[in-house]
């Protein structure tokens, strides 16, 4: 249980792999990675997580977890992640 003193925050970040995505419902990397950020953030709330406490980020391909250049790294790299912080 996070103390009701401390102004606390969840930011959830979505990342993709390295290959470039461009389709009708994704222009880019930088838009799969929000919107999967995004659809997380929607998840949490419909859970009764308070929207005033979530936050949504897209990094794209741009903080990998694996350099490698192989499909395990590309599905290590297609990711959310989970940051809690103070505001």
């Amino acid at each position: 249980m996070i103390p009701s003193e401390v102004n606390w925050i969840l930011r959830v970040d979505g990342h993709t792999d390295p290959v470039p995505i461009s389709t009708s419902r994704f222009g880019s990397n930088w838009e799969l990675a929000s919107a999967r950020a995004i659809s997380v953030v929607k998840f949490l709330i419909g859970q009764g997580v308070p929207p005033e406490r979530l936050a949504a980020a897209g990094f794209a391909e741009y903080q990998p977890l694996d350099l490698r250049d192989d499909e395990i790294a590309y599905r290590r790299n297609r990711r959310i992640e989970f940051r809690l912080t103070q505001r």
